[in-house]
Formats: C-alpha cells, structure tokens, sequence
C-alpha cells in the first residue's frame, strides 16, 4: 500500500479530521466502563457518597473522631470545619440540607483545594471506620468483631451489653487510642490498602448523613443520574464520531478510488504499443476494476481501524491494570492466543491472495478471449475445448477462493471463542477477589469491559492483517501500472508542420527492434511518399509490413534513423499535432458504444450526415 500512499495527499485535511474523531472515539469508549465502574461502587454500594471527607458531621460525631486523631491532626481537620450551633444566623443556611442542626450541632465542611481535600481524607477515613466500627457494637456486637477482631487491649466480643466503648476509649492515654488505627491498616493492608479504606469509610458516612437527616436516597439518585447522564453523553459523542468518521473514510476511500481509476485510465490513454504488450487487456481490465475495489474497500476500513485498534487496545491496558493489577496475566494470556492465531492465518493466507487476483487476471483473459473469438472458436468446432479451459481457469480461481473463505470462516469462531473463554477466566479470579475484599464488583465489571475492548482491539487489528494482504497486492499491481514510464512522449519544445502542409512521408534509413527482441524488424528502411502517390506494401508474415504503418503515427519510435513527414521528424512535433495529420484504418476494426453515426464521428464531432455517407 505504502507504492499508493502519495494519491492520499488530497485527502489529508479529511484524513486529520478522521485520526482526531478516531481519537474521540476511542477515547470515549475508554471511559464509559470506568463510569459504569462509578455507578456500582459508588453509585450502588457507597450509596452516592462520593468521598469518605465529611461535607458535615454532628458534634457528638466529631467528639468521638477526635479520640483517634492527635493535637496537630485535629487542629489541622478543625482549620477547615466550621461550627454552626443551633438557632444561630449560620444555622438557617444549612438548616434545609441538615435537618439535625436544628437540634444540636454540627461541623460543616469549608471550602477546600484538591491538594487539601486528598490530605483531610487520608486523615479522617480511619477514624471514620473506628468509630463505624465502634457503634455497630449496640447492633451487632458479632459482626463489629469480626470486622476488628483484634483491637489492642479490646476484645469486642466480651464487652457486656450496653457498654459505652467510647466512654471507655476516653479514658485510655492517647498513644494506646491512636493505636488502635494500626488495627484498620492491618485489616485493609491485604485488601486494597489506602483505597480500600477510603471506599469503607465513604459507605460508613452514609450512616453519619443519615443521622444529619440528609436525604440518602436522594443522594444515591442524583449520583447514578448524573453520572448515568454523563455516560449517556459521551456514548452519543461516540456514536456521532463513529458516524462521522464511517462518512470520512467513505468519502476518502471512494475519492481515492475514483483518483485512482482516473489517472491509471489516463497513463493507459498514454501508453504507446511496447507499454502495452507488458499488460494483458485482461490485467489491465481487472487492475482498473477489482484490484482499485480492494484498495478502495480496504482504505475505508483501515482508516477506521488503524488508528482506533491501537488506541483501544493499549488503552485497555492501561485502564484495565489501573482496576486490577494483579490480574494482568489474564488479559496477557488473552493477548497471546490471539497473536497466536493471527500470526498463524497471516502465514497462511497471505501467499494465497497474490495467487487469487493472478487467477481473477486468468479468468478474464480466457473469458475476454472466448467472446471475442466467439466465430472462430466456432467455425473450427472448438467450443468444448474453450469450455474446458473455462472451467479450468473458473475452478482453480474456486479452490484457491474457497481455502482462503474456509480459514477466515475459522478466526471469527475461534476469536470469539478465545475472548469469551477470557472472559469466564476473569469472572473466576475477579469472584474470588471479590469474596476476599481485594477487589470491587464495579472495578471487575470494569475490567471485563477493557479486556473485551482489547480482544476487540486484536480482532480489529486481526481484519486489518486479513485485508491488508490482499489490498497490499492489489495497491501493487495498480501501482505497477502508474509508475510504468510513458516511453513516447511529446517533445519539450514542439515544432509545427509547415503551412501549407506537404503530406509527405519519407524513411530514412530507418531501423526498428521490439523489445526484448535478439533482431530488428526493419533494417536500414529508406523511401520517400509523395503527396497524391498511393503505395502498397507486400511482404511476407511477419515481413514488417504492419510495424512500417504503426511507426508513422509513433505507435513505437524507430530504434534508430528518422521518419520525417513534410520534412519535419514526427519525434519533434507533439502527438497530438501528428495524429491529427493521419487517416488511420487498423487491421482490427472496433466498434465503440453507440450508434453507428457516432462511430462514423469518432474522428470529427462536428461531420455531417454527406460526409458520414462519403466515408461508408
């Protein structure tokens, strides 16, 4: 493809518009599990709450979190809360959002930077699930002990009914309070550390909200909404670059087609006869035709794979290692079959493509052949053995066609088969990540979703290597067309016939050898033709009688000497002006689509119907 890649040079604007949609696509289908992500562990689980940083807690709330924080921690977490008391002209702006704050007061949560926001978190989530901990001990003192099972000079489970544990932490010396948040990073060291215990200590607030007589439920819809609406959006915005860039790459692809058949028509127009005899009128028809249909069809596709596979799937990667690290080799066993399995159909079906455009060639020839010869295949009685060679050519071109359909018929199966079979490896291990805490429901789910992304990207990336083969052969012989060089050319600076035009026509010593030849045709061929004379040429088959007609209109240049009409060499005047000079009936006679009066035109638009009759 890469001979065919300068004819995309009119398209590039498009081209750039395409990479960057590809790009927004991409980029687009990368986010949506992550949201999706959101909506189960946050939306679902933590039931809305976003962060495990109070936006307000009660007083008596923040009593019991300062158990668990020193002087200089405290102070740091109080710089950024603001007490509002009952009654005061504070309370009636939080009143509507804390319904408790009418009753006793709270802590409300300042404005804060990113950078401060992560620091008060980090120190607050803690003593946020001690302090959970703790007052599950009045409802379940069974599952508070299995939650902190060692707790220091605690033992949860032998504490009588009833007991005030914060009353008794109270009167514990500072150092053996501040302890106990050992216990929390040991419980969460093996399942997630920090982000693990920031995402227990958001699903305990929710309780705190609850107390604050916030609305939760209202808090967990407005989250899965929002969030629910942005995924919405950016699944429109991938549809309407996917739409977009399918139109691009249409335009572009079609464009290229059409360019394509243009100038290769046009290089074919300028061909002289020895340019011509290294293509078959077969070849030619099926390069103009088929070969440009597969570069054509193989463009559109791989503009819109070859940008947005690779994007995916390293974005997969990197998306789905974010979720889960430890279950990388998952995907990378996933990875491997597929290479596997694509590096073993390219190896088998790419030598198999040349062969099928080389039949296609075979086909029209023996095709082109049988309908023009159509009378003297029958005047000899032959139509059996043509329809034998039919059949023949016909059938090598369906074997090799069929092997090529049966292995792809294999990949889509087998692909399909490999990316399901990850993704049951996946559910197994993510299960038991699951049921041992180390890992979310919405971050498995994620991580499901990018590794099907990136099987996809591989079975994009694999369509692309079945394509490209075969496009790649076709962009090959369509290029050897375009590049042949025009042998006869129009001369840098024309001369003119002179006026009056003398129609003569003299060889002089005139010498002509077809290529790849071992002898010349002609030899030393000197005569001259004077205007009015007739002249009639005998010889032989094979005498050169036609090579002397075919040299006057430069069908093919003289090898060596000068053929001079009016007394100017014909190689200094243009084509154009050269041919117009010259009645020229050839051996073959064709007859172009149309009436036969468009025919009889072919030379002059503009004759009229006695000057029509005068030529039959």
């Amino acid at each position: 493809m890469k001979r065919i890649l300068k004819y995309f040079k009119p398209f590039v604007v498009s081209l750039m518009i395409a990479v960057a949609l590809l790009f927004l696509q991409a980029n687009a289908d990368l986010a949506l599990p992550d949201y999706m992500s959101r909506i189960v562990n946050i939306g679902i689980q933590q039931g809305g709450v976003e962060s495990a940083l109070p936006e307000a807690v009660r007083a008596l709330t923040w009593d019991r979190l300062s158990l668990f924080l020193t002087e200089e921690e405290l102070a740091d977490a109080l710089a950024h809360y603001t007490l509002v008391e009952p009654g005061s002209p504070e309370a009636a702006v939080f009143l509507d959002r804390y319904p408790a704050l009418a009753e006793e007061p709270i802590y409300v949560l300042a404005e804060v930077d990113g950078a401060a926001r992560d620091r008060l978190e980090a120190l607050l989530s803690r003593p946020l699930l001690l302090v959970g901990g703790l007052e599950m001990l009045a409802e379940n003192p069974e599952q508070a002990a299995a939650m902190f099972p060692s707790m220091g000079a605690f033992d949860l489970g032998r504490l009588p009914p009833g007991t005030d544990v914060f009353t008794l932490l109270k009167r514990l010396p500072a150092e053996q309070r501040l302890a106990l948040k050992q216990v929390v990073d040991d419980r969460f060291a093996t399942i997630g550390g920090e982000d693990a215990i920031i995402q227990a200590a958001a699903r305990t607030l929710r309780t705190e909200y609850e107390a604050l007589g916030m609305d939760t439920d209202r808090i967990q819809y407005n989250y899965i909404l929002r969030i629910g609406g942005l995924m919405l959006l950016i699944a429109l915005a991938s549809a309407a670059a996917t739409i977009l860039v399918g139109l691009l790459a249409s335009r572009v692809a079609a464009g290229l087609a059409r360019n394509l058949r243009r100038y290769l028509f046009d290089r074919v127009m300028r061909f002289s006869a020895s340019e011509l005899s290294r293509f078959s009128t077969a070849s030619l028809i099926t390069r103009s035709t088929n070969d440009i249909t597969q570069v054509q069809t193989a463009s559109a596709i791989l503009i819109r794979m070859v940008f947005y596979a690779p994007i995916i799937g390293v974005g997969g990667v990197i998306r789905a290692l974010d979720k889960s690290p430890s279950m990388w080799w998952t995907i990378a066993l996933a990875v491997l079959v597929l290479l596997g399995l694509i590096i073993t159909v390219f190896t088998i079906a790419v030598p198999k493509f040349k062969i099928i455009q080389q039949l296609i060639d075979r086909l029209n020839l023996v095709a082109r052949e049988n309908l023009t010869g159509m009378m003297v295949v029958r005047a000899f009685n032959r139509e059996a053995h043509e329809e034998q060679r039919f059949d023949r050519a016909n059938l090598e071109l369906t074997d090799v066609s069929l092997f090529v359909n049966r292995v792809f018929v294999i990949v889509m199966p087998v692909m399909m088969l490999i990316m399901n079979g990850s993704m049951m490896l996946i559910t197994w291990v993510g299960a038991h990540q699951v049921a041992q805490s180390s890992m979310q429901v919405g971050d498995m789910m994620a991580f499901m979703q990018y590794a099907m992304q990136i099987v996809f990207a591989f079975m994009m990336l694999s369509m692309m290597f079945i394509l490209f083969p075969r496009a790649d052969v076709s962009a090959h012989r369509v290029a050897d067309v375009l590049e042949t060089p025009v042998t006869i050319l129009d001369p840098p600076e024309p001369k003119h016939f002179p006026k009056p035009f003398v129609p003569s026509i003299e060889f002089d010593h005139v010498s002509f050898r077809y290529p790849d030849a071992e002898q010349d045709v002609l030899h030393e061929l000197t005569f001259r033709i004077e205007p009015g004379q007739t002249v009639g040429i005998l010889g032989t088959t094979g005498s050169g009688k036609s090579t002397v007609v075919n040299l006057i209109p430069r069908f093919y240049d003289v090898s060596d000497g000068a053929i001079r009409i009016s007394g100017v060499d014909i190689r200094e005047v243009s084509l154009r002006e050269l041919r117009e000079k010259i009645g020229f009936v050839p051996q073959q006679s064709n007859l172009f689509t149309g009436t036969v009066a468009d025919n009889l035109r072919f030379a002059n638009d503009a004759a009229n119907e006695e000057e029509m009759r005068e030529a039959l």
